[in-house]
């Protein structure tokens, strides 16, 4: 891992508070920038090509923002996006209960593909990767989809489940890697800081703040 002591400062470019567990689980000190990029799949774009550009921009985007306070203090900055795809069709936060519904039923018993697209970009270059997790749900009847709905829980995630969350009772199976299906595929991830030179195993830091 990078030496400590020339450690670079990291932008996680979300608001994801998964997202933010998942750097401290590793201990990487970091700043929250949230950022607003529009999320439109264009046409004739891939569900790998889509989340790339996605967490390209929103990386770009946070460090032009970070830059704006911090200045040159802003070295990396971290974007992530995650989706479900199933029969080439993305699966990405549900409009409503009628949008849950459908994509619930998409992937009752059977097998969806979570892509999560990591970037880190700062001064010295840009970085990023595509990781996919294969799943499969059990099958899902109306009450348990209904159920799961009146959680809460689905409202704010991408495929319209948390599998750290009360949404893993839905999934039988997956292959691949977990912490990619929460929304930030940490093996991936420490590949791209070592790269960036960003330490991570730090104690006795603070691991999260939020951007001015």
């Amino acid at each position: 891992m990078p030496d400590p002591e020339s450690t670079q400062r990291l932008i996680l470019a979300s608001a994801s508070p998964r997202r933010a567990e998942l750097l401290q689980q590793i201990g990487v000190p970091f700043s929250v920038a949230a950022t607003s990029v529009e999320e439109r799949r264009g046409v004739d774009e891939s569900p790998r090509d889509y989340v790339l550009r996605l967490a390209q921009e929103k990386s770009r985007a946070g460090l032009a923002l970070a830059q704006q306070h911090a200045g040159a203090d802003a070295a990396w900055s971290l974007g992530a996006d995650t989706i479900g795809v199933v029969d080439d069709q993305i699966l990405e936060k549900p409009r409503d209960i009628a949008d849950f519904t459908r994509m619930m039923r998409l992937m009752s018993g059977r097998e969806h593909s979570v892509l999560t697209a990591v970037c880190l970009c700062g001064g010295e270059g840009e970085y990023s990767e595509v990781v996919e997790t294969r799943v499969r749900f059990r099958e899902l009847d109306r009450a348990l989809i209904e159920g799961y709905w009146n959680t809460g829980e689905p409202q704010d995630k991408a495929g319209g489940y948390g599998i750290q969350g009360m949404g893993a009772v839905l999934v039988e199976s997956i292959h691949g890697s977990y912490s990619n299906v929460v929304g930030l595929p940490l093996e991936a991830l420490v590949e791209l800081l070592e790269r960036a030179g960003i330490a991570y195993w730090q104690t006795g830091m603070t691991l999260g703040a939020t951007c001015p």
